[in-house]
């Protein structure tokens, strides 16, 4: 068993509660040290599959080179840490800190980190953009070659943890992010910057979800002024995909969901017709849709992670050019079966990762998009909580109450 930690490390106290990003950059004497040092913080850690998460002192090491050190100021509750909290199996181990949807400040930088300083205002990502592989300089492509996106336990260059509890054991990481802490080390090829006049909880969300959905639309699937768009599922992915598609000038935007009250919920974020399959009677969804749009959908979304909704995506988009985009993980690893001929015909399924977008490219447009006011999204936060009742964000997003929840670190 490991030695206790020496109780001589530094507690980094947390601020006062503030929205306000210029006072977060007077974080002076930890900031400004050349040589850091390990830091103990506050974390919220996973002991077992499924459990709640429990608060506790954790010691967060110094970044190692290539590596930045991250106050996080908030972050949030995304499905996909659902997931992994969920699973007992590998790639599901314990203990670890999830989160991976944050925003927080540079405190720290390790050797050979350039375009970084202390006290820059950061967005962590689970997908890293080296721009120096052959992907990262395509266009046709945003998963980075050199350090692909894997659900690794550890730090993507040497596979070791930065996170150790108060008898000095390893606590794994998820997504090489880690946000349920007050600091955490993150590569430098997975961090962005933004700007400061991007309030917290609202960058936050540009670090995952809201991201993923509008650049599904924006940037992968480039849906056209006055297109038709149906999407399955209206989740928070979901809807930032209606967002994305409103901003194209998406003319017919079709919501499919199960959850009645979704139908008022779409609107505000551009939904034009919903649909909810219980109701149909005799037809099929994807006869519906063709009806409503003359043959078929130009754009069709799978949000959710089934594959037979996959398939009623596909088979309700438009023969000739309509695409179907797959941004849900199949949920049983159940395999996607169409037909070939309607291949043929010319319809064509795309795969969505992170909805096509180059972190370190396409978020600082999108952060811009939002001080422009063209991208909405403060309507996506539903919720706030301090990190001491995280367990009630995973409450929340269970029971469907919740899009985003905002959890402070120092509220």
């Amino acid at each position: 068993m490991p030695a206790s930690l020496p109780s001589s490390l530094p507690r980094l106290q947390p601020d006062a509660p503030s929205n306000n990003l210029p006072r977060l950059l007077l974080l002076s004497p930890p900031m400004e040290d050349k040589c850091p040092k390990p830091i103990r913080c506050k974390a919220a850690v996973c002991r077992a599959a499924g459990e709640p998460l429990a608060v506790e002192e954790v010691v967060v090491d110094p970044p190692k080179a290539h590596e930045l050190r991250i106050k996080i100021v908030c972050t949030s509750l995304c499905h996909s840490d659902v997931t992994f909290w969920r699973m007992k199996d590998f790639p599901g181990v314990f203990p670890r800190i999830f989160g991976h949807e944050a925003f927080g400040v540079v405190e720290s930088i390790g050797e050979q980190v350039e375009g970084f300083a202390a006290g820059d205002a950061v967005v962590p990502t689970f997908l890293a953009q080296c721009s120096e592989c052959a992907d990262c300089r395509s266009s046709r492509s945003n998963v980075c070659s050199k350090y692909r996106f894997a659900v690794r336990p550890g730090m993507p260059r040497d596979g070791t943890t930065r996170f150790r509890d108060g008898d000095g054991n390893p606590i794994h990481h998820l997504f090489g992010v880690s946000s349920f802490s007050e600091y955490t080390v993150v590569d430098v090829t997975q961090v962005v910057k933004v700007d400061p006049a991007v309030p917290p909880a609202t960058a936050c969300l540009l670090s995952c979800g809201a991201t993923t959905g509008v650049g599904a639309a924006w940037k992968l699937a480039k849906v056209e002024p006055g297109s038709s768009v149906a999407i399955f599922g209206l989740g928070a992915v979901g809807l930032a995909v209606a967002e994305g598609a409103r901003i194209c000038g998406a003319s017919k935007i079709i919501g499919v969901d199960l959850n009645p009250d979704k139908e008022e919920l779409g609107k505000k974020f551009g939904v034009t017709h919903f649909i909810n399959p219980k109701e149909l009677g005799e037809k099929t969804v994807s006869q519906v849709i063709i009806e409503m749009t003359d043959g078929g959908a130009d754009y069709c979304f799978e949000c959710i992670g089934l594959a037979a909704l996959m398939n009623d995506a596909f088979q309700s988009s438009r023969a000739g050019w309509g695409k179907t985009i797959i941004l849900g993980v199949e949920m049983h690893g159940a395999p996607l079966t169409i037909s070939s001929l309607e291949i043929l015909h010319g319809k064509c399924v795309m795969g969505s990762l992170f909805g096509g977008v180059k972190p370190k490219q396409d978020i600082p447009i999108l952060a811009d998009k939002y001080l422009n006011k063209e991208l909405e999204l403060d309507k996506f936060i539903t919720h706030e909580v301090g990190l001491k009742d995280i367990n009630t964000a995973f409450d929340l997003l269970l029971q469907g109450k919740s899009l985003r929840c905002t959890i402070w670190m120092d509220k």
